[in-house]
């Protein structure tokens, strides 16, 4: 999946110096330039200043914003999000250990807050919540709600469920469980 992803991304960037006659670099410059620094502002800016389509505008704003963030490599990503939280590390590392036993095709992608986990599309996410407690979000189409495994509420509309852990030991069958059968549907 990553190769798909980078591939698409790639080819993205060549278009984007192809239509434009400016590389990514100097788009980004230009962007930075403007004094934005909000993803939607920078969006909109590249839509109506410069008549990018959406696609285009979103990529050089996701790459103007988190320069820093994609310049980072993975493991610097999840040292960020556990910092203050290094007693919720070892429920991270169970769950990782476990769900990469499900494919070579599984994703592990981390942003600022938490980790996407990924197949052909997200099937779920590992977030550090509070300093006690790592919310696992989990995507299961037609699934009912019950006992630990709770509707997503406002936790985030990007899974339908939610477990929350405080500890290694709830990192277990039923859960991982919960995890392949979303990662199979993805």
């Amino acid at each position: 999946m990553t190769d798909k992803v980078d591939a698409a991304t790639q080819t993205m960037i060549e278009n984007l110096a192809k239509n434009t006659g400016k590389s990514l670099d100097e788009w980004i410059v230009i962007t930075r330039a403007s004094g934005l620094e909000k993803h939607g502002q920078m969006v909109k800016f590249l839509k109506t200043e410069h008549g990018f389509t959406h696609g285009f505008a979103n990529l050089v704003a996701a790459y103007a914003r988190e320069t820093a963030a994609i310049l980072q490599n993975d493991e610097d990503l999840v040292e960020k999000q556990y910092s203050g939280k290094e007693s919720l590390r070892p429920i991270y590392d169970a769950l990782v250990a476990a769900i990469n036993e499900f494919g070579d095709d599984v994703q592990l992608a981390p942003k600022n807050a938490y980790v996407s986990l990924r197949r052909n599309k997200q099937f779920g996410l590992v977030q550090p919540t509070t300093k006690t407690r790592v919310d696992v979000g989990i995507n299961l189409a037609g699934v009912n709600a019950d006992g630990r495994l709770e509707p997503s509420g406002s936790f985030t509309s990007m899974v339908s469920h939610r477990v929350r852990l405080s500890s290694a030991d709830e990192v277990n069958d039923e859960l991982i469980g919960w995890l392949r059968q979303a990662y199979e549907q993805a």
